[in-house]
């Protein structure tokens, strides 16, 4: 054979092995490419599927923003109104504090009252008694005017009866001095 096929035959085959051994390379690296761009399109995918999280994410943030505004605004208002309260509480705790006082000093007037209506009531028991005496004594004093009343009354009748007895003995002298003459 000649030199020119042998070579032409080791250079083929060695082309050839080049060949398959590129081909090996290159199909490795279409499978490395397609596992490649299969993890790209996963990562792309997951990079969209994180960018709609982000975005509900952001949207959320947004929100949650505007409820911690409104919460700060209904704190301060809170705060505002507890203000408000503690100041009506203490106003409040003032007039309490007042209203002690005066309900105090009523309680002191009652208790002074109180011992001044005992004082009072033994005033009244006494007077009671002292009434009850004296409509005892008036009772009395109504049977002794009965009585004299009566003594009057027969002492006028009495009286009547002698003056009656008078005139007639005066009517009984000057019959008796009209009867006798009169000696001079």
């Amino acid at each position: 054979m000649s030199p020119l096929t042998i070579a032409l035959s080791v250079v083929s085959a060695i082309l050839l092995i080049t060949v398959f051994v590129l081909g090996s390379k290159v199909s490795a690296r279409n499978t490395t490419i397609a596992r490649d761009k299969n993890r790209a399109d996963q990562y792309d995918a997951a990079a969209v599927q994180m960018q709609a999280q982000l975005d509900a994410a952001k949207a959320a943030t947004v929100k949650v923003q505007a409820q911690v505004d409104d919460a700060k605004g209904g704190s301060v208002q809170l705060k505002t109104q507890l203000d408000q309260a503690n100041a009506a509480t203490v106003a409040l705790q003032a007039e309490l504090e007042k209203n002690r006082t005066i309900s105090h000093g009523f309680q002191a007037q009652m208790e002074d009252a109180k011992v001044a209506s005992i004082r009072h009531q033994g005033e009244v028991e006494a007077a009671k008694t002292q009434v009850n005496v004296m409509q005892t004594q008036l009772g009395v004093a109504k049977a002794d005017t009965a009585r004299v009343q009566t003594q009057l009354e027969e002492s006028r009748a009495h009286a009547d009866d002698v003056e009656g007895k008078l005139t007639k003995a005066q009517a009984e002298i000057e019959r008796l001095q009209r009867e006798r003459p009169v000696k001079k």
